[in-house]
């Protein structure tokens, strides 16, 4: 009998193992963007400048990108349950140090620990539920997975803004403390480690491997992460990491090919499912953690929505993706095969970007979004589980690990490039636009100086002379040419990542080799 075989569990074990990793990972995710609505308060309580408080979010993702590819080698060198619920213990532990922390910079330190635990615990999570399911039922596994992925991000605004309203920004942290006390506890009891490969000494490690991955990925991810902030390539800092990140990941892909015990093993990549699932996890992330930053950044920036509000606004059509995993997981499991679904949730996903980019409107409401949002849930739906089933599908052993652990980074390396590449949009075709918009305003045209004549009207019906109210007019005029660019930034970035979708259809129907579901899972037992 092979261990991947001997890993799988039935029963009671096997839905307690289930939904003790499904929360570590749904912890895990939620702390990627609950932060995001109480950035305010904690600035305001520990004395924090605009950019200070940023690095709040920008460690957590740091520490992430760092010890995620590192994590099958981890649990290889301490053996798996050890490490997993070590990893929850590390998490929970700095869940309470946050909370607690009394300055900025304990703050940051206890976030890059916090995200050290945590990264460790998506991708492990992943292997742990794919090894205990039997193969032909680890469709349905992933779908329970994929969901807390999915989940996680939209929960994350509308449960940080609720308990920001109603308690204090400590409690965003606290609310760890109890799950992660409770799936400690669970994994030490009920978690079992793989017997497969061989704990190295310490002369045997791939230090120098640890050290390239480390400088290449984290300054990569800085540059995600700041360079909007610092203007890009108009800061030197962010140029001397594009290129420490460049030759950093450089020399360490050459250091893994060349070592006698990698750290992270390459050659995986090999495996035409795992290599296609890679990209694809990528433009999902692009997609998913995109979406998810652009609309609650429309409804509170355009529409003056509150936070809690922009979260809210996802929670259905997040219930709709619930619903349709199984749905998904079970088509699968038949026989459907994954390429279709895969290129059928692309073209929805599109579709989605099409129908916000004809709603944005200066009074936009709820209601306009309901229906893009529930066609962006039917997408995401049709994509995650066959992606996620395809990538990991024909791995055994301790290659499902490693697979996963790439599917994870690259999926948190596109939200990064997401939400980079729109913010920088954002702001760039906002001043374009503007640019655009004012050169075909002629203060001496007629219709111009007929609406100034309106506005100014107003203001001196409140009181205001007529000086004051002319010049306010001229002020609102422009508020209201910004307010325009805005909504056109908005409409170039859905037609931009709609495009990017749209172009992986014909890509996936090449390049995805047709499989019968049945047979892969089968064979990724023996």
């Amino acid at each position: 009998m092979e261990q991947g075989e001997s890993l799988i569990e039935h029963g009671p074990r096997l839905a307690i193992i289930t939904i003790t990793a499904v929360f570590c990972a749904l912890l895990e995710i939620i702390d990627t963007t609950i932060v995001n609505v109480a950035l305010n308060n904690m600035r305001g309580s520990l004395g924090a400048t605009l950019n200070e408080i940023s690095w709040v979010i920008t460690a957590y993702s740091l520490a992430n990108v760092i010890v995620i590819p590192l994590t099958s080698w981890l649990s290889q060198q301490f053996g798996r349950r050890n490490y997993f619920a070590a990893s929850i213990v590390i998490f929970t532990v700095c869940s309470f140090l946050c909370g607690n922390a009394t300055s900025i910079t304990e703050l940051i330190i206890f976030r890059f620990l916090q995200g050290m635990g945590g990264g460790a615990l998506l991708v492990t999570s992943q292997t742990i539920i794919t090894e205990s399911w039997p193969p032909e039922k680890r469709a349905m596994a992933q779908a329970i997975y994929v969901l807390g992925i999915i989940v996680g991000p939209t929960l994350g605004p509308p449960l940080g803004g609720y308990i920001v309203d109603n308690y204090s920004w400590p409690f965003i942290f606290y609310i760890n403390i109890p799950v992660g006390i409770l799936a400690a506890i669970l994994t030490i009891q009920f978690v079992r480690s793989p017997k497969y490969g061989t704990k190295r000494s310490a002369s045997e490690v791939d230090w120098l491997g640890i050290i390239l991955l480390t400088v290449g990925i984290s300054s990569l991810q800085y540059v995600l992460e700041k360079g909007q902030e610092d203007d890009w390539f108009n800061s030197k800092l962010i140029i001397t990491l594009c290129v420490t990140a460049v030759l950093g990941l450089y020399l360490f892909v050459w250091r893994q090919l060349e070592a006698k015990y990698p750290v992270v093993n390459l050659r995986v990549l090999k495996n035409g499912n795992l290599r296609m699932g890679v990209m694809l996890s990528f433009v999902m992330g692009f997609g998913t953690f995109g979406s998810t930053f652009v609309i609650p950044q429309f409804t509170q920036s355009i529409l003056g929505w509150s936070a809690q509000q922009a979260g809210m606004l996802q929670l259905p059509s997040t219930l709709f993706v619930a619903v349709m995993m199984p749905v998904v997981a079970i088509l699968i499991q038949r026989g459907v095969q994954q390429k279709y679904l895969i290129a059928a949730g692309m073209f929805i996903f599109y579709i989605f970007c099409m129908l916000c980019y004809k709603i944005i409107v200066p009074d936009t409401s709820s209601d306009d979004f309901f229906w893009p949002l529930m066609v962006r849930g039917l997408g995401l739906g049709l994509l995650s589980v066959p992606v996620s089933t395809m990538s990991l599908s024909t791995l055994k052993g301790q290659e499902i690990g490693q697979g996963a652990a790439f599917t994870s980074m690259m999926r948190q390396l596109g939200g990064s490039f997401g939400v980079a590449l729109i913010s920088t949009m954002l702001t760039r075709e906002t001043s374009i636009h503007r640019t655009s918009l004012v050169s075909h305003m002629n203060v001496n045209d007629m219709n111009v100086q007929d609406r100034v004549s309106q506005l100014a009207s107003g203001m001196q019906h409140r009181g205001f002379d007529f000086s004051t109210a002319r010049n306010m007019a001229y002020g609102m005029l422009d508020g209201i040419v910004t307010k325009q660019a805005t909504l056109l930034s908005y409409m170039d970035i859905f037609m931009f990542v709609g495009i990017v979708f749209i172009i992986f259809v014909p890509l996936v129907m090449f390049f995805v080799k047709k499989s019968n579901a049945k047979v892969n899972l089968a064979d990724a037992a023996h």
